[in-house]
């Protein structure tokens, strides 16, 4: 079904500036490739770090992208490595901010240079890189900002400074981390209903008021409001209410997701384009194997993203509430997902004793996975890529999370769109093993299943058919935003 509106001489040109993490990177690059398939010309800019990290992962010519998809790179202003470990965030943040703008204009001094592709007439960025927004501006060109988060998640970011202004963020001291104060009830937030302090994002939860992260969310939402729009990785009959409360105080806000289903509508996966990849870990693609020799709906999958770590004590834990459970299932391990370790030792015993039931893989093409009738439940940190692929996959969840906007999706998994339950941060095998087998034999595991295959209707509709309310609003987006500048 790719479509080209785009027919006139002068292609229009995006550049596509992403965060420099794997969960922001493959909605950027998804964003791209519709745009691409739409008639735009793309430069797609990661930073060095990535580009080095994607051509050990890939293979040496992974980047070198087609006449009209290129690839480019800047400098994140820290100090070279060569590892492929995910950067610390915060350090990543501030060298971006401080370090980014002068080399991306030299970029587009660049491109604009050229003969052989049209002058950039719009960009694409992360909601934490608008330092390009300067450069937009510079330009004369429209920018969109692209915050990778659920609509629930980025509206309580966007209210981070009331937290400050109403005495609740920074903490006074660390008793403050209490059970009994995380469930302070937060009911000022526009369309957000039962929330408590422990759902909030988990950046508002420090005793420094120089926190670094706290202070940059709320800098970056607020230089959003310069961006020409905003646009969601979700979908309008899923975060409907949360999404209208935000046009009020931003942008034009669209909502072009799930992406990854749009982009199965739009793009021949033969096709090059199809192919192309950036993720930073080699998939290994023996777990769809492995799945299509299972029943529907039987295997469990487990993952906990690109970020997330946990102590050895929880990664035991969470294996013998897998064995206890007596489930088949699929564990994607990081080499890097313990902390302090940079291998990951599952006990012998375990290894042993789940042999004929599970499968461990070290990254996975996690969109398939889900979307695979053998998958019948996911163990998962809440991370939005994730829950959104689960959603979109019909699949329930049991939900562990960690840091960010996650404990915010999870709240909305459980108590508002009917797909999850939640297990502790303290992990015990016992409840893990409850849990599972709840999730995948109880009642209310089939009650979850039947909501979750709800929403995977809806984010079908939403993407599938030309009414279809992504569909429509990617439309728009095109139209009044993108090609303002050329007609």
């Amino acid at each position: 079904m790719e479509s080209h509106v785009v027919h006139n001489a002068q292609k229009p040109h995006v550049v596509c500036v992403p965060y420099p993490a794997q969960g922001h990177i493959n909605p950027m690059l998804k964003v791209a490739k519709l745009l691409y398939a739409k008639g735009f010309h793309v430069t797609f800019v990661n930073t060095l770090y990535n580009h080095n990290r994607l051509l050990r992962s890939r293979g040496p010519n992974a980047l070198d992208g087609f006449p009209s998809f290129r690839f480019e790179s800047i400098p994140d202003g820290l100090p070279e490595t060569d590892g492929d470990r995910t950067q610390h965030t915060p350090t990543v943040c501030m060298s971006i901010e401080k370090n980014c703008l002068a080399p991306f204009k030299e970029i587009l001094r660049r491109i604009n240079d050229k003969d052989d592709v049209p002058p950039v007439s719009c960009i694409v960025s992360d909601g934490v890189m608008s330092f390009t927004l300067d450069a937009a501006e510079e330009l004369g060109v429209p920018e969109v900002i692209f915050w990778t988060n659920s609509a629930c998640g980025f509206m309580t970011i966007l209210h981070f400074y009331l937290f400050i202004e109403k005495g609740l963020s920074p903490f006074k001291d660390e008793s403050y981390m209490s059970k009994e104060h995380l469930d302070t009830v937060i009911d000022w937030i526009p369309s957000m209903k039962n929330l408590r302090l422990k759902d909030i994002p988990s950046y508002i939860r420090t005793t420094n008021p120089d926190n670094i992260m706290l202070n940059f969310l709320i800098r970056e939402v607020e230089r959003s409001k310069r961006a020409s729009a905003i646009i969601l990785n979700t979908f309008d009959e899923l975060e409907h209410d949360v999404i209208q409360s935000m046009q009020s105080i931003l942008p034009p806000v669209y909502s072009i997701g799930p992406l990854h289903l749009l982009v199965k509508e739009e793009i021949n996966e033969a096709r090059e384009i199809g192919q192309m990849g950036l993720n930073l870990w080699r998939e290994e693609m023996e777990c769809l194997d492995w799945l299509d020799t299972k029943t529907p709906n039987s295997v469990l999958f487990v993952n906990f993203g690109c970020i997330t770590v946990m102590s050895a004590k929880q990664l035991e834990e969470f294996a013998w509430g897998l064995a206890a459970s007596r489930k088949e299932f699929l564990w994607v391990i990081r080499p890097n997902l313990v902390v302090g370790e940079a291998m990951v030792v599952l006990p012998q015993e375990f290894l042993a004793e789940t042999i004929d039931r599970r499968m461990l893989a070290s990254w996975c093409p996690q969109e398939k996975v889900l979307s695979h009738p053998a998958i019948g439940g996911f163990l998962t940190h809440c991370g939005w890529n994730s829950t959104l692929e689960s959603l979109a996959g019909g699949v329930p969840m049991i939900c562990w999370p960690c840091f960010s906007e996650q404990p915010t999706n999870c709240k909305f998994c459980c108590d508002e769109w009917g797909v999850g339950i939640e297990i502790g941060k303290d992990v015990k095998r016992e409840e893990v093993e409850t849990v599972v087998r709840e999730l995948m034999d109880g009642e209310k595991g089939k009650k979850l299943r039947e909501k979750a295959e709800e929403w995977r209707r809806l984010a079908e509709e939403a993407t599938r058919y030309k009414h279809g309310s992504s569909v429509m609003n990617l439309g728009t987006l095109i139209h009044k935003v993108f090609l303002e500048n050329l007609r």
